[in-house]
């Protein structure tokens, strides 16, 4: 049955637009992972051309990877100012119409942190700049979401309960993985290459020694290949800290199947997305691993972040579906 409040159009605009986006975290990963971030040193321009005319022999070394992002980013822009005027135009709801505005207030906060990041020289407004990307990574995928035609089916569909506690519980755990990405943007913006550099001790140890006698004596004998900034014992402990919310990030997310099934069944469709959260989640903290083992290899650390992106917003698009089908049932 056509429901003539969803369009298709508008729904697959938006997919793109929130793939897009998640693209664009990627390449941004690799932006900081080949340390290119002051790579093309002005903003708006590049090398004092327009960016969308520069030469192609500029277009080499790290500076590809940095313009590159700018385009991607100029691209995520304009399409996300398209879907704000579509969704005013089209869709029947109010809050998305200002949902719509808010996307498009986001990537230009975003768009401005990144040039000011040039401008300024200061690399610290990577942190934020990070932050507000995975906020604007879930807005975009939860318009796509709310565009949808099951969005929409819900109101005639029946929908089973989904409790408060499962509910809650998803959601404080979705709020613990965007402290943890605001921890690691912090320790990717030191720029002190592997403050540990073992795994699953550190330095040798369960807990590792963070008196300026032994920050020294790790300075003196870091392994060969590691480059960065001197180390100091802010980023040995905020590493500590990182890995231990990772812990209880997988014992967060383990628990969330098992409630799933015995709340609402095997075969409910949120038990099986449960269940691609955990595998999710196993992978990661295995591309974590990875990444100290491989010494911080581009490729693999940009993985890292890509799979801390997709675990942010598989927890908040279960939320919002288990949301919205408790909301339909209470008004059946």
């Amino acid at each position: 049955m056509n429901n003539p409040k969803y369009h298709s159009s508008l729904f697959w605009f938006a997919v793109i637009n929130a793939f897009a986006t998640f693209l664009l975290i990627g390449l941004g990963g690799l932006v900081t992972s080949h340390e290119a971030g002051m790579s093309v040193p002005d903003w708006p321009t590049s090398y004092g051309y327009n960016m969308f005319a520069l030469p192609f022999k500029f277009w080499q070394g790290l500076a590809f990877f940095e313009h590159t992002h700018r385009l991607l980013a100029s691209v995520v822009g304009f399409l996300t100012t398209i879907l704000a005027v579509w969704l005013w135009l089209k869709d029947h709801r109010k809050w998305m119409h200002w949902l719509g505005i808010t996307a498009f207030l986001l990537v230009i906060v975003q768009g401005i942190l990144g040039g000011l990041r040039v401008r300024l020289q200061m690399d610290d407004l990577g942190i934020p700049h990070g932050a507000i990307a995975q906020v604007f990574l879930v807005l975009t995928c939860a318009i796509a979401l709310f565009t949808s035609r099951w969005w929409h089916g819900t109101e005639t569909e029946p929908q089973q309960t989904v409790p408060r506690g499962l509910r809650s519980h998803v959601l404080f755990v979705t709020i613990l993985i965007f402290i943890q990405l605001i921890i690691a943007a912090t320790m990717r913006h030191q720029h002190a290459g592997l403050a540990i550099w073992d795994f699953p001790l550190a330095h040798g140890k369960i807990w590792p020694d963070t008196s300026p006698a032994a920050i020294a004596e790790y300075n003196a004998h870091r392994p060969p290949g590691i480059l960065g900034n001197p180390i100091a014992a802010f980023e040995v402990n905020l590493q500590m800290i990182h890995r231990l919310v990772a812990y209880a990030l997988f014992l967060g997310v383990l628990a969330v199947p098992f409630m799933a099934r015995k709340r609402l069944g095997g075969a409910d469709g949120l038990t099986k997305f449960a269940w691609f959260w955990l595998a999710l989640i196993s992978v990661q903290i295995g591309l974590g691993a990875w990444t100290i083992w491989s010494n911080k290899a581009a490729d693999i650390t940009t993985l890292h972040v890509m799979g801390g992106a997709l675990s942010l917003l598989t927890g908040a698009l279960w939320w919002l579906v288990a949301t919205r089908r408790h909301q339909m049932a209470e008004h059946k």
